[in-house]
């Protein structure tokens, strides 16, 4: 088996090659990409393109996303050192390890059971202390541990879910992929202006699996 130390030279080189070459200089994002084994967030059969820029099927229809997208998302909602994130779709548990390794808190709900077991046993036996993980349907996100600094969601949806929006802190950021008319998808930022108040950005292309649930309009 390959170890995670004889894995690292391949990390360096997708942070530099996929990561860095394509515009994304947060040191924050770029030193948690590099600390983060992702070989061990994939399955077995899968392990040695860990580090390919694609996505990779980590089973019951879900992929990982490639490495870029994860810290295009990560570097766009601008997290901080004291920020409270809330993940839906947990998936393997990489990107939450990733957001792990910058943010404080990190809660993530993952519908799908066996992922969200599996993923829950990942991240404690390596050490991700600061990630919590639900199973339930992250278009209702964790109301429990609200509000939020920031929020990231994982799969693509036909506009942000009504109910994680509003567990947004004011000056709160959430990131998805939102689908197009033509079944593109753009990625896309709100912010939480106030009460009733929420910016929205569209800043580029991306590709992700469906968001399950039942989300609301963003009202």
């Amino acid at each position: 088996m390959v170890t995670t130390e004889d894995r690292r030279p391949e990390r360096e080189r997708m942070v530099a090659t996929q990561i860095e070459a394509r515009g994304i200089h947060d040191p924050l994002v770029l030193d948690a990409m590099r600390s983060v084994p992702r070989e061990a967030f994939v399955p077995a059969s899968h392990a040695a393109r860990a580090y390919d820029d694609a996505p990779l099927p980590i089973g019951n229809g879900q992929t990982m996303s490639p490495p870029y997208l994860l810290a295009l998302m990560a570097v766009s909602i601008e997290l901080k050192p004291a920020d409270r994130v809330l993940e839906i779709g947990t998936g393997s548990g990489y990107e939450a390890a990733v957001l792990s390794k910058i943010a404080a808190e990190v809660y993530t709900v993952e519908q799908v059971r066996s992922l969200a077991d599996s993923a829950r046993r990942r991240l404690a036996a390596l050490g991700y202390g600061r990630v919590s993980v639900l199973e339930g349907d992250g278009s209702l996100g964790w109301r429990a541990h609200a509000p939020y600094d920031a929020i990231v969601v994982t799969a693509a949806g036909p506009w942000a879910p009504a109910a994680p929006l509003e567990q947004l802190a004011i000056g709160g950021r959430l990131i998805m992929p939102v689908k197009q008319v033509m079944g593109s998808q753009r990625l896309c930022r709100v912010t939480r202006r106030g009460d009733d108040d929420y910016d929205s950005e569209d800043l580029q292309d991306a590709g992700c699996v469906p968001l399950m649930g039942t989300p609301g309009p963003a009202g």
